[in-house]
Parts: structure tokens; sequence; C-alpha cells
């Protein structure tokens, strides 16, 4: 498989939910352009609609993924071949998809990725634990992503990213390591690149001002909050 980014460095992840603020067509493509031009490498896109309009609107490559719930299942990010083809037929350049172990899906996994490479695509493991990150890339797998890590029951519950887990995938991987998940400042994004990964996602702290308005609100609010007590 052919090297996706030209260069280390950041993705910017592009996503509004329904009943979201930001949750109208073309709205992302915009927060992509905003990303391409302030240094992103790379563009993290949910959804069909959102692909196309991103892949249209800049040059940078774009990781393609399709949240969907279904009923009785935890997967929930490209769970299916449906998702998968659907993504790929957008125009994504890398279809990103879980591959934690919540349910007995290696067998499934090895096809999706097949069909993938088949289609000259390439594949980031969304993962939690090093365990899961090893088994990614033993089925095929492209990247390993630290994702779902704080997503799944049995990984560890924290504010900043996991950097234990980027050092750990790290010093085992040979597919390139990517770090993703509540990374909030610059700084941290920092961290991640010492501790080993080669590429960093950002979302929240870029893409979703609901999020950012909230972080300064909170701290505003516990100034005034521990102010007020201590002027009483």
């Amino acid at each position: 498989m052919k090297r996706i980014f030209e260069r280390r460095g950041l993705i910017v992840s592009c996503q509004a939910l329904p009943g979201e603020p930001l949750y109208w067509q073309g709205t992302m493509a915009r927060m992509a352009l905003a990303a391409e031009q302030g240094g992103a490498i790379g563009i993290r896109a949910n959804g069909p609609d959102d692909i196309r309009d991103i892949k249209a609107t800049v040059k940078l490559p774009v990781i393609g993924l399709l949240k969907r719930d279904i009923p009785g299942s935890d997967i929930y990010i490209t769970p299916e071949l449906v998702d998968v083809q659907a993504i790929i037929e957008a125009g994504a350049d890398v279809v990103a998809m879980d591959m934690t172990n919540r349910e007995d899906r290696a067998e499934k996994v090895v096809a999706l990725i097949r069909h993938c490479h088949e289609a000259g695509v390439a594949v980031m493991a969304d993962i939690s634990t090093l365990e899961e990150g090893l088994l990614a890339e033993s089925l095929g797998a492209d990247l390993i992503s630290t994702t779902m890590s704080g997503y799944t029951p049995y990984s560890p519950k924290q504010e900043g990213p996991d950097l234990e887990l980027v050092r750990q995938l790290a010093g085992k991987l040979s597919k390139p390591l990517v770090a993703e998940g509540r990374i909030w400042s610059p700084a941290e994004a920092e961290e991640a690149l010492k501790a080993g990964a080669e590429y960093i996602v950002v979302g929240g702290a870029i893409t979703r001002p609901q999020f950012i308005t909230q972080k300064y609100a909170d701290r505003v609010g516990r100034w005034l909050e521990q102010s007020a007590k201590a002027s009483d």
C-alpha cells in the first residue's frame, strides 16, 4: 500500500453529528479548508456526503468513516461492508473502522480490509488497547489509531490522551501509529509525537466549538465559584 500522507503531522477530524450546531451540508468542507490553510496534512470525516464535499474542497487525503448504530452491537464506526463501500465510493483515501475486541469480528474485519485493499484504499484501525492494536496490524490494517481508548469499558477513562498506550504501541508496531482522542492542546499533541506517534488526529479542540466553549465556561465558572467562596 502506497504512503498516504506526504509527511508526519496533524490530521484534523471534521465531524458534526445530528443535533449539533455545525451539522449542516457544506459546513465540514469549510472546516476542512480552514484546516488545510492552517497546515493540516489530512482530514478525517464522517459520512459519504461530507467526504464528497471535503474531497471537492481540499487537496488533502481524507480518512473516511461512517458512524451507524446497529441494534444489539457496540460497533458503530464503519461496522459493515455496505458502510465501507459507501465511503470508498465517496472518494476517501483511507477507511477507518472499529477494530476493538468487543465482539468476535476478526473474520469480518479481514474481509473488510481485503475489500478496501482491492479498491486501492488504505485502512485505519480504531483501537483501544495494546492487544487490539497488535491484532489489527496482524489482520492487515495500514494505520493503527488510539481512537477508541476510553470508549471501551476495559480501556482507561481519563481527561487527556492515552499517551501510555501510544508509548506501548510505538515500541511494538511496524505500521504507522496515529494518536487520537482527547488531545486538547498543542502541548498534548507534541507529547503524543514524543511518545512515538507518526500522526496526530485532533477533532473537538478544533472543529467542535460547543466543546471548546464548554471548556472555557467550566474553567471560568470554577474560578468564579472559588472566588466567591473566598470572599465570604
